[in-house]
Protein backbone atom coordinates (compact mmCIF):
# COMPACT_ATOMS: atom_id res chain seq x y z
CA UNK A 1 0.00 0.00 0.00
CA UNK A 2 1.87 3.70 -1.25
CA UNK A 3 1.19 6.77 0.78
CA UNK A 4 -0.34 8.49 -2.05
CA UNK A 5 -3.90 7.81 -0.56
CA UNK A 6 -2.96 9.67 2.89
CA UNK A 7 -5.38 12.14 3.51
CA UNK A 8 -5.16 15.90 4.84
CA UNK A 9 -8.63 16.46 4.79
CA UNK A 10 -9.88 18.71 8.02
CA UNK A 11 -13.13 16.42 8.79
CA UNK A 12 -12.90 13.14 10.58
CA UNK A 13 -14.86 10.46 11.85
CA UNK A 14 -14.11 8.29 15.03
CA UNK A 15 -12.94 4.98 15.16
CA UNK A 16 -15.68 2.07 14.88
CA UNK A 17 -16.53 0.60 17.90
CA UNK A 18 -13.55 -2.36 19.10
CA UNK A 19 -13.45 -4.49 21.78
CA UNK A 20 -11.12 -2.50 24.55
CA UNK A 21 -8.15 -4.76 24.57
CA UNK A 22 -8.40 -4.08 20.47
CA UNK A 23 -8.58 -0.82 20.90
CA UNK A 24 -5.62 -0.56 23.05
CA UNK A 25 -3.65 -2.47 21.14
CA UNK A 26 -4.27 -0.63 17.63
CA UNK A 27 -4.06 3.07 19.38
CA UNK A 28 -0.52 1.80 20.50
CA UNK A 29 0.61 0.82 17.06
CA UNK A 30 -0.77 3.79 15.89
CA UNK A 31 0.88 5.96 18.52
CA UNK A 32 4.15 4.26 17.08
CA UNK A 33 3.71 5.59 13.49
CA UNK A 34 3.59 9.16 14.81
CA UNK A 35 7.32 8.39 16.08
CA UNK A 36 8.52 9.56 12.71
CA UNK A 37 5.98 11.23 13.80
CA UNK A 38 8.68 15.02 14.64
CA UNK A 39 17.85 18.99 14.30
CA UNK A 40 26.05 27.84 8.76
CA UNK A 41 29.03 29.04 8.78
CA UNK A 42 29.40 30.66 5.52
CA UNK A 43 31.03 26.94 4.37
CA UNK A 44 27.67 25.24 4.73
CA UNK A 45 25.93 27.72 2.32
CA UNK A 46 26.84 25.59 -0.92
CA UNK A 47 24.62 22.93 -2.84
CA UNK A 48 23.07 20.82 -0.89
CA UNK A 49 24.81 17.28 0.07
CA UNK A 50 24.42 14.71 -1.43
CA UNK A 51 21.01 12.24 -1.39
CA UNK A 52 20.84 10.19 1.51
CA UNK A 53 22.46 6.93 1.09
CA UNK A 54 20.11 4.21 3.37
CA UNK A 55 16.11 4.39 2.03
CA UNK A 56 15.68 2.21 5.45
CA UNK A 57 16.56 5.00 7.41
CA UNK A 58 16.50 8.14 6.42
CA UNK A 59 17.72 10.15 8.79
CA UNK A 60 20.78 7.97 9.59
CA UNK A 61 23.22 10.52 8.15
CA UNK A 62 23.74 13.86 9.92
CA UNK A 63 24.91 16.78 7.65
CA UNK A 64 28.06 17.77 9.73
CA UNK A 65 28.79 21.37 9.07
CA UNK A 66 24.98 22.03 11.26
CA UNK A 67 26.01 20.07 14.25
CA UNK A 68 26.97 23.13 16.43
CA UNK A 69 26.90 23.30 19.88
CA UNK A 70 24.85 26.62 20.57
CA UNK A 71 26.55 29.71 21.75
CA UNK A 72 23.09 30.90 23.72
CA UNK A 73 21.61 29.75 26.91
CA UNK A 74 18.93 26.80 26.04
CA UNK A 75 18.42 24.54 23.24
CA UNK A 76 19.80 24.89 19.86
CA UNK A 77 18.39 27.33 17.31
CA UNK A 78 19.05 27.81 13.36
CA UNK A 79 18.27 30.50 11.54
CA UNK A 80 16.62 30.11 7.51
CA UNK A 81 16.58 33.55 5.55
CA UNK A 82 15.77 35.05 2.33
CA UNK A 83 17.41 38.93 3.35
CA UNK A 84 14.20 40.30 3.99
CA UNK A 85 12.44 37.86 6.29
CA UNK A 86 13.49 34.89 9.32
CA UNK A 87 12.33 32.00 10.61
CA UNK A 88 13.85 30.80 13.88
CA UNK A 89 13.96 26.88 13.71
CA UNK A 90 13.97 25.10 17.19
CA UNK A 91 15.19 21.72 16.92
CA UNK A 92 13.42 19.11 19.00
CA UNK A 93 14.11 15.11 20.12
CA UNK A 94 11.64 13.28 19.17
CA UNK A 95 11.98 11.22 22.73
CA UNK A 96 12.51 13.19 26.24
CA UNK A 97 11.14 12.76 29.68
CA UNK A 98 7.96 14.21 30.47
CA UNK A 99 7.97 17.57 32.25
CA UNK A 100 11.49 18.13 30.58
CA UNK A 101 12.75 21.76 31.97
CA UNK A 102 14.72 23.87 29.53
CA UNK A 103 15.31 27.67 29.12
CA UNK A 104 12.38 28.67 27.20
CA UNK A 105 13.99 32.61 27.90
CA UNK A 106 15.22 32.92 24.03
CA UNK A 107 11.63 31.25 22.86
CA UNK A 108 9.50 33.74 24.59
CA UNK A 109 11.58 36.85 23.06
CA UNK A 110 11.16 35.12 19.76
CA UNK A 111 8.05 34.09 20.09
CA UNK A 112 6.56 38.23 20.57
CA UNK A 113 5.74 39.47 17.14
CA UNK A 114 5.94 36.00 15.51
CA UNK A 115 4.12 35.58 12.35
CA UNK A 116 3.24 32.30 12.65
CA UNK A 117 4.76 28.95 15.25
CA UNK A 118 5.37 26.39 12.28
CA UNK A 119 4.68 22.55 14.46
CA UNK A 120 5.40 18.91 13.42
CA UNK A 121 2.30 17.35 13.11
CA UNK A 122 1.16 15.26 16.76
CA UNK A 123 -1.90 14.52 16.18
CA UNK A 124 -3.56 11.00 14.81
CA UNK A 125 -6.41 11.82 12.47
CA UNK A 126 -7.67 8.50 10.88
CA UNK A 127 -10.36 8.39 8.61
CA UNK A 128 -13.50 6.37 9.03
CA UNK A 129 -12.51 3.84 5.76
CA UNK A 130 -9.12 4.17 7.11
CA UNK A 131 -9.66 3.04 10.64
CA UNK A 132 -11.72 0.24 9.57
CA UNK A 133 -9.18 -0.83 7.42
CA UNK A 134 -6.47 -0.48 9.88
CA UNK A 135 -8.48 -2.32 12.34
CA UNK A 136 -9.18 -5.76 10.16
CA UNK A 137 -5.77 -5.61 9.41
CA UNK A 138 -4.63 -5.39 13.11
CA UNK A 139 -6.80 -8.57 13.84
CA UNK A 140 -5.38 -10.29 11.35
CA UNK A 141 -1.64 -9.80 12.77
CA UNK A 142 -3.44 -11.45 16.11
CA UNK A 143 -2.24 -15.15 16.21
CA UNK A 144 -1.71 -16.56 19.44
CA UNK A 145 1.01 -15.13 22.47
CA UNK A 146 4.02 -13.57 20.92
CA UNK A 147 6.65 -14.86 23.10
CA UNK A 148 5.63 -19.04 22.42
CA UNK A 149 7.13 -17.81 19.04
CA UNK A 150 10.72 -17.40 20.61
CA UNK A 151 13.97 -19.15 20.96
CA UNK A 152 13.94 -20.17 25.27
CA UNK A 153 17.19 -17.60 25.31
CA UNK A 154 14.91 -14.59 23.87
CA UNK A 155 11.99 -15.83 25.41
CA UNK A 156 13.41 -15.63 28.80
CA UNK A 157 14.63 -12.08 28.64
CA UNK A 158 11.36 -10.84 26.56
CA UNK A 159 9.52 -12.37 29.71
CA UNK A 160 11.35 -10.52 32.34
CA UNK A 161 11.26 -7.29 30.61
CA UNK A 162 7.38 -7.14 29.97
CA UNK A 163 7.13 -8.23 33.79
CA UNK A 164 9.28 -5.58 34.87
CA UNK A 165 6.56 -3.42 32.76
CA UNK A 166 3.86 -4.78 34.04
CA UNK A 167 2.23 -6.56 31.08
CA UNK A 168 1.11 -10.07 30.94
CA UNK A 169 1.75 -12.20 28.16
CA UNK A 170 -1.69 -12.12 26.35
CA UNK A 171 -1.00 -8.36 26.00
CA UNK A 172 1.35 -8.96 23.02
CA UNK A 173 -1.05 -10.86 21.45
CA UNK A 174 0.56 -11.30 17.69
CA UNK A 175 3.04 -13.50 15.92
CA UNK A 176 4.41 -10.56 13.83
CA UNK A 177 7.53 -9.32 15.22
CA UNK A 178 7.26 -5.53 14.54
CA UNK A 179 3.71 -5.49 15.59
CA UNK A 180 5.77 -6.71 19.21
CA UNK A 181 8.38 -4.66 18.83
CA UNK A 182 6.24 -1.59 18.12
CA UNK A 183 3.75 -2.50 21.26
CA UNK A 184 6.89 -3.01 23.29
CA UNK A 185 8.42 -0.14 22.31
CA UNK A 186 5.42 1.79 23.34
CA UNK A 187 5.35 0.09 26.54
CA UNK A 188 8.63 0.39 27.78
CA UNK A 189 8.37 4.48 27.29
CA UNK A 190 4.76 4.89 29.03
CA UNK A 191 6.23 2.99 31.76
CA UNK A 192 9.71 4.82 31.87
CA UNK A 193 8.09 8.33 31.83
CA UNK A 194 8.85 9.12 28.15
CA UNK A 195 7.15 11.06 25.23
CA UNK A 196 7.30 12.20 22.29
CA UNK A 197 5.11 15.16 22.64
CA UNK A 198 7.81 17.37 24.33
CA UNK A 199 8.49 19.91 24.16
CA UNK A 200 5.87 20.36 20.97
CA UNK A 201 2.88 20.91 23.55
CA UNK A 202 4.53 23.49 25.68
CA UNK A 203 5.61 25.45 22.47
CA UNK A 204 1.98 25.00 21.01
CA UNK A 205 0.22 26.20 24.27
CA UNK A 206 2.54 28.89 24.77
CA UNK A 207 1.94 30.07 21.47
CA UNK A 208 -2.02 29.83 21.96
CA UNK A 209 -1.35 31.88 25.16
CA UNK A 210 0.23 34.75 23.16
CA UNK A 211 -2.12 34.78 20.29
CA UNK A 212 0.53 33.61 17.94
CA UNK A 213 -0.90 31.50 14.78
CA UNK A 214 0.09 27.90 14.65
CA UNK A 215 0.55 25.76 11.67
CA UNK A 216 0.47 22.15 12.34
CA UNK A 217 -0.40 19.52 9.52
CA UNK A 218 -2.27 16.13 10.18
CA UNK A 219 -2.30 13.09 8.35
CA UNK A 220 -4.37 9.94 8.19
CA UNK A 221 -1.44 7.23 9.21
CA UNK A 222 -4.04 4.51 9.33
CA UNK A 223 -2.46 3.24 5.83
CA UNK A 224 0.72 2.73 7.80
CA UNK A 225 -1.26 0.63 10.50
CA UNK A 226 -2.04 -1.66 7.41
CA UNK A 227 1.16 -1.85 5.94
CA UNK A 228 2.53 -3.89 9.64
CA UNK A 229 1.38 -6.89 8.31
CA UNK A 230 3.57 -6.23 5.34
CA UNK A 231 6.76 -6.09 6.84
CA UNK A 232 9.07 -8.73 5.93
CA UNK A 233 9.61 -11.58 9.26
CA UNK A 234 13.62 -11.00 9.71
CA UNK A 235 13.14 -6.93 9.39
CA UNK A 236 10.50 -7.05 11.93
CA UNK A 237 12.90 -9.37 14.03
CA UNK A 238 15.04 -7.31 14.24
CA UNK A 239 13.10 -4.37 15.26
CA UNK A 240 11.83 -6.09 18.11
CA UNK A 241 15.77 -7.58 19.49
CA UNK A 242 16.54 -4.25 18.99
CA UNK A 243 13.46 -3.04 21.08
CA UNK A 244 13.76 -5.79 23.67
CA UNK A 245 17.58 -4.90 23.76
CA UNK A 246 16.98 -0.94 24.31
CA UNK A 247 13.58 -2.14 26.76
CA UNK A 248 17.11 -4.01 29.13
CA UNK A 249 19.37 -1.29 28.80
CA UNK A 250 16.70 0.97 30.42
CA UNK A 251 16.11 5.50 30.02
CA UNK A 252 19.38 6.56 30.64
CA UNK A 253 20.59 7.23 26.87
CA UNK A 254 17.17 9.56 26.79
CA UNK A 255 17.65 11.39 29.76
CA UNK A 256 20.95 12.11 28.84
CA UNK A 257 20.14 13.55 25.03
CA UNK A 258 17.40 15.41 26.92
CA UNK A 259 19.92 16.99 29.26
CA UNK A 260 22.26 17.57 26.07
CA UNK A 261 19.57 18.79 24.29
CA UNK A 262 18.09 21.41 27.16
CA UNK A 263 21.83 22.73 27.19
CA UNK A 264 21.84 23.56 23.24
CA UNK A 265 24.90 20.15 23.06
CA UNK A 266 23.48 19.16 19.41
CA UNK A 267 25.71 16.52 19.08
CA UNK A 268 24.94 14.86 23.00
CA UNK A 269 20.44 15.26 21.96
CA UNK A 270 21.61 13.44 18.62
CA UNK A 271 22.40 10.18 20.43
CA UNK A 272 19.69 9.68 21.73
CA UNK A 273 17.72 5.96 21.59
CA UNK A 274 15.96 5.47 17.86
CA UNK A 275 14.47 2.14 17.82
CA UNK A 276 10.41 3.25 17.40
CA UNK A 277 12.10 5.63 14.18
CA UNK A 278 13.62 2.95 12.82
CA UNK A 279 11.07 -0.10 13.17
CA UNK A 280 8.89 2.35 11.38
CA UNK A 281 11.12 2.59 9.00
CA UNK A 282 10.72 -0.45 7.78
CA UNK A 283 7.27 -0.70 6.83
CA UNK A 284 6.43 -0.60 3.22
CA UNK A 285 4.77 3.33 2.46
CA UNK A 286 7.05 4.68 5.63
CA UNK A 287 9.86 6.49 3.48
CA UNK A 288 6.81 8.06 1.15
CA UNK A 289 5.83 9.11 4.32
CA UNK A 290 8.13 10.72 5.74
CA UNK A 291 9.36 12.20 2.71
CA UNK A 292 6.19 14.03 2.47
CA UNK A 293 6.31 15.12 6.03
CA UNK A 294 9.62 17.00 5.42
CA UNK A 295 8.41 18.54 2.42
CA UNK A 296 5.47 19.49 3.69
CA UNK A 297 7.70 21.27 6.78
CA UNK A 298 9.82 22.66 4.29
CA UNK A 299 6.98 24.37 2.21
CA UNK A 300 5.57 26.00 5.27
CA UNK A 301 8.99 27.47 6.23
CA UNK A 302 9.12 28.65 2.46
CA UNK A 303 5.62 30.16 2.87
CA UNK A 304 6.63 31.59 5.97
CA UNK A 305 9.59 33.29 4.57
CA UNK A 306 7.51 35.50 2.00
CA UNK A 307 6.12 37.92 4.68
CA UNK A 308 8.23 40.34 6.16
CA UNK A 309 8.98 39.79 10.18
CA UNK A 310 9.97 36.67 11.72
CA UNK A 311 8.31 33.40 12.29
CA UNK A 312 9.21 30.15 14.44
CA UNK A 313 9.36 26.45 13.46
CA UNK A 314 9.55 23.38 15.22
CA UNK A 315 11.51 20.36 13.89
CA UNK A 316 12.58 17.03 15.29
CA UNK A 317 16.13 16.96 15.08
CA UNK A 318 17.20 14.28 12.89
CA UNK A 319 14.78 15.12 10.43
CA UNK A 320 15.62 18.74 10.60
CA UNK A 321 19.92 18.00 10.51
CA UNK A 322 19.61 14.83 8.19
CA UNK A 323 21.24 14.48 4.38
CA UNK A 324 18.00 15.56 2.12
CA UNK A 325 16.48 16.79 5.22
CA UNK A 326 14.45 19.94 6.20
CA UNK A 327 17.67 22.55 6.53
CA UNK A 328 19.49 20.73 3.74
CA UNK A 329 16.39 21.23 1.39
CA UNK A 330 15.96 24.87 2.14
CA UNK A 331 19.96 25.59 1.30
CA UNK A 332 19.37 23.87 -2.28
CA UNK A 333 16.51 26.22 -2.78
CA UNK A 334 18.69 28.83 -1.79
CA UNK A 335 17.81 30.16 0.95
CA UNK A 336 20.58 31.29 3.85
CA UNK A 337 20.95 29.04 7.06
CA UNK A 338 22.79 29.53 9.63
CA UNK A 339 23.91 27.40 13.09
CA UNK A 340 23.36 27.69 16.23
CA UNK A 341 27.33 28.70 17.02
CA UNK A 342 26.23 31.82 14.87
CA UNK A 343 23.97 33.75 17.49
CA UNK A 344 24.69 36.72 19.16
Amino acid sequence: MGMNGLSTAAQYRTIPDLPMRLRSRLAAILAAALALATALPAAAQGPATPARPDPNDPDSVIVEELVVTARLPGPAWWTVSNGTSTVYVLGAPTLAPKRMDWDRGLFERRLAGANVVILPFQDVKVTFVGAFGAAFNFMRLRGGVFETTLDPATQGRFVAVRSRLGQPADHYATRNPLAAGLLLATDYRTRNSLTTTEPVKLVKLLAQRARVPLSQKSYDVAPLMGAVIRTPQPAGRACFDEVLAQAEAGPGVTQAAAKAWAGGDVRGALSNERTYERCIALVPGAAAFDTRVKTDLVAAIGQALKRPGHAIAVVPLRPLLAQGGVLDQLRAQGFTVTTPGEET
